[in-house]
């Protein structure tokens, strides 16, 4: 079992590095920052195509990625 999470953690954490590095910047320099704090506060609509998806994927990579971690580290102990 031990060996099973640790290969399902190696796999989940490279899959994690290459959907955050596949993803565009949201913003660009000052004017973004600016921007970009005017779409959180009034909202933003939702992304659409690619950017969606890598947003969704990244968030189910880094949920997995919590909750292997902790399970490992309670069977390590």
């Amino acid at each position: 079992m031990y060996a099973f999470l640790v290969t399902l953690l190696f796999i989940v954490t490279i899959g994690l590095i290459v959907v955050v590095l596949l993803q565009s910047g949201k913003s660009a320099g000052l004017s973004g920052a600016i921007s970009g704090g005017a779409e959180h506060l009034f909202g933003k609509q939702k992304a659409r195509g690619i950017d969606g998806v890598l947003h969704r994927l990244t968030i189910v990579f880094g949920v997995s990625f919590m909750v292997i971690t902790f399970v490992l580290g309670y069977f390590i102990q």
